[in-house]
C-alpha cells in the first residue's frame, strides 16, 4: 500500500532542528566523543617511549621546582631571623 502524502513522515534524527540549529543532544554527544578521543590519545601517547620520557622530564622539573621553592622559603626565614635579632 503506498504512503498517504497527507501524513508527514518522521525524518531520522539528524541532530538539527528544522531551522538548522544543532540540538542539545547532538552538541553534547559531539563534545563527549571529542573528550573520549582526547583521553584515548593521551593515554596512547603516554605509553610510547617518547611519552614516558616527557613524563619523566616533567616530573624531574616539578621536583627541582619544589626543591628550589623550599630553598627560597628557607632563605627568607633565615633573613627574617637575622632582622629580628637586631
Amino acid at each position: 500500500m503506498p504512503e498517504d502524502p497527507s501524513t508527514p513522515s518522521v525524518p531520522a534524527d539528524s541532530g538539527y532542528t528544522d531551522d538548522g540549529v544543532p540540538t542539545y543532544d547532538a552538541v553534547r554527544e559531539k563534545i563527549e566523543n571529542r573528550y573520549a578521543t582526547s583521553l584515548g590519545s593521551a593515554e596512547l601517547a603516554a605509553e610510547t617511549p617518547e611519552g614516558r620520557t616527557a613524563a619523566e622530564q616533567y616530573d624531574e622539573r616539578q621536583r627541582a621546582a619544589a626543591e628550589r621553592l623550599a630553598e627560597i622559603r628557607k632563605s627568607m626565614r633565615g633573613d627574617e631571623a637575622d632582622t629580628d635579632s637586631r
